[in-house]
């Protein structure tokens, strides 16, 4: 099945990329998908890669912190971690990611179009090589990622 809204990834330098998707629902549910651990789990990972949340602690503020591991076929786990730099609720959430040793910095902005949310997802990474090696891997799951997050929408406006 098509999406029914369009993921658009669009690398605007050697070390950032940003992504966009037009989501049905307000802003203030977009954010709250993102900013609550129980729903945000729910929608984050892709589920063709079969690897379960193992655990999920998101303190969602300016200075907050969090990390989500993922359990791995293997029976390992997968762990992302960092800090929240600025939280505006509803438009805007900023985070490290510190997983890899050098920091990337996400910026994700909800901006209301009438009862729609335009999403922009943007990551700042350390090197050109980091920059190409998310968009064959972390990054090339966020088109399912963000189908899931439909789903969720369309179940939280239900």
């Amino acid at each position: 099945m098509a999406a029914k809204n369009k993921t658009v990834m669009d690398r605007k330098s050697d070390l950032e990329l940003v992504v966009t998707r037009l989501f049905d629902g307000p802003a203030h549910i977009v954010f709250e998908a993102w900013s609550t651990p129980a729903l945000f789990q729910r929608w984050w990972f892709p589920k063709s890669l079969s690897m379960p949340v193992r655990s999920c602690e998101m303190d969602i503020r300016t200075g907050g912190g969090y990390r989500i591991e993922f359990e791995m076929p293997d029976g390992g786990v997968m762990a992302f971690f960092g800090q929240y730099t600025e939280v505006t609720p509803p438009s805007k959430i900023v985070w490290t990611n510190e997983e890899a040793g050098a920091i990337t910095v996400t910026t994700v902005t909800f901006q209301d179009q009438g009862g729609q949310t335009l999403l922009t997802f943007s990551e700042l990474y350390p090197t050109k090589e980091a920059c190409d090696e998310a968009i064959t891997g972390s990054a090339a799951g966020l088109p399912e990622q963000f189908e899931q997050l439909d789903g969720l929408l369309t179940e939280l406006a239900a």
